[in-house]
């Protein structure tokens, strides 16, 4: 029997780690500490605790897994092998070293592209026709280790970045466990990342969501597209913060961040073309349609964004 600890945090790892339990055994899980969440502010468990609880499998929280009480409690649990998902931590060599069958790691692009903690909204904001999965072993490099298996898919036209985490995730976990099957009966070998073609996904700030209107409406639209749902993208109306939750990029000239109205429809100039969106907040309010917003502020028309 191979024991196998999981390492996991967030939505993205639950159907990794539920296909794991169902086809090997998973001795220990390691996620992130509760955080404070929702208006209370109480803890709440990450999704991977919840599914290791609710299937008794001894869970361990780490604040930061590189100090030496962390490695110590990771040597008493039996591991031939740690498989990672989504974890939040990066695994110092320490850790790396437990398991006598080394740590996999299961990752959200095809790589070398997209190493890093966003590759999912990178990929999007790239304009990438594709995208995939990579089961890679790990090492102490950022996403730098060997492969086992890569799976590519299509990225929709109108795909965001919940959807498109939705579909990695799934692929994910079908991916995994045939991949962790031939490598552990030595069907399959890892094989070296390509020196050429590595770009980098960094981790995605609040900031990042704010809209620059000299970018063109179709660098806007993937924008709009990749940060849905987090941190999602949003522009200064006057004093007030306007969040833009969908859209389309339409050709057409108008200064950048100047709100017209063109055939019907609502639109914003950019360095190249119009964005018209079709869904929008204003902090604290509920979201509407854009001719619902517009109804209810007719000075939207003829202002300028920013």
């Amino acid at each position: 029997m191979v024991d196998v600890v999981f390492m996991g945090t967030p939505d993205f790892a639950v159907p990794t780690l539920r296909a794991l339990i169902a086809a090997y055994n998973v001795a220990g899980v390691v996620t992130q500490p509760d955080r404070p969440a929702g208006r209370s502010l109480a803890p709440l468990p990450s999704p991977i605790k919840e599914v290791a609880l609710a299937n008794n499998i001894p869970v361990f929280q780490p604040e930061k897994l590189r100090r030496p009480d962390a490695v110590e409690t990771l040597r008493q649990w039996p591991a031939d092998l740690y498989v990672v998902a989504a974890f939040g931590q990066i695994l110092p060599q320490s850790v790396l070293d437990i398991p006598t069958r080394g740590a996999i790691n299961v990752h959200a692009s095809v790589l070398p592209r997209w190493r890093g903690a966003a590759p999912i909204q990178a990929s999007i904001l790239a304009g990438d026709a594709q995208t995939g999965v990579t089961i890679m072993m790990m090492e102490a490099g950022l996403d730098t280790g060997p492969m086992l298996r890569a799976e590519a898919i299509d990225i929709a036209p109108d795909e965001t970045g919940a959807s498109l985490h939705d579909r990695l995730s799934e692929l994910g976990a079908r991916l995994l466990i045939p991949t962790l099957d031939d490598f552990l009966a030595g069907r399959i070998h890892p094989v070296a990342q390509a020196d050429e073609g590595v770009t980098w996904a960094p981790q995605i700030k609040k900031e990042d969501g704010r809209v620059d209107w000299a970018k063109s409406a179709v660098e806007i639209d993937r924008q709009v597209r990749a940060f849905t749902p987090w941190p999602g993208t949003f522009t200064a109306w006057g004093e007030r913060t306007l969040k833009i939750l969908g859209g389309r990029p339409l050709e057409g000239t108008e200064a950048p961040g100047q709100v017209i109205r063109r055939d019907g429809l609502v639109a914003i100039g950019t360095a190249d073309g119009l964005f018209a969106p079709d869904r929008v907040q204003i902090a604290g309010k509920p979201a509407v349609e854009i001719g619902a917003f517009v109804n209810g502020h007719a000075d939207f028309i003829g202002s300028i964004l920013g």
